[in-house]
């Protein structure tokens, strides 16, 4: 994978890709339209954050790229990349039981808060993207 130069894209598979964490100081993409709303991706090397319609959708400290980011219905599927570990913050349904599975090893079982957070830590390295599927329980 590797850093997204222009900061947000969209691949060929209608997913989404976005974030450097080889910048050194912040920046931010505005008004990139997907599947009808509007993102704004701000990132360098101690944060990533996404937001569609102005709502937080994803957020990693540090910094970190992510490709092949999708939402679904059942839950969220993305690749990510860093130069160290991250913890990384979604949202989600409120009050809702999530199973994490990492690299296709489960992660154990996550409830969100009444603000439907859900937050995981992920060990990244530059060299190997990591798989992160979060999927709803029931």
């Amino acid at each position: 994978m590797a850093v997204v130069e222009g900061l947000i894209r969209i691949d060929n598979n209608e997913t989404l890709s976005f974030g450097n964490y080889k910048l050194s100081s912040k920046s931010k993409a505005d008004n990139f339209e997907f599947g009808g709303d509007l993102y704004k991706v701000k990132t360098f090397k101690e944060i990533t954050k996404l937001e569609r319609n102005g709502m937080f959708v994803y957020e990693s400290v540090p910094g970190t790229a992510v490709s092949q980011f999708m939402v679904t219905d059942s839950g969220v599927t993305f690749q990510v990349e860093g130069p160290e570990d991250a913890q990384i913050t979604l949202e989600m349904e409120e009050q809702t039981e999530y199973r994490v599975m990492v690299d296709d090893e489960d992660s154990g079982k996550v409830k969100t808060n009444l603000g439907g957070k859900l937050s995981v830590s992920v060990e990244l390295s530059e060299e190997k993207p990591v798989t992160v599927r979060i999927e709803k329980i029931g």
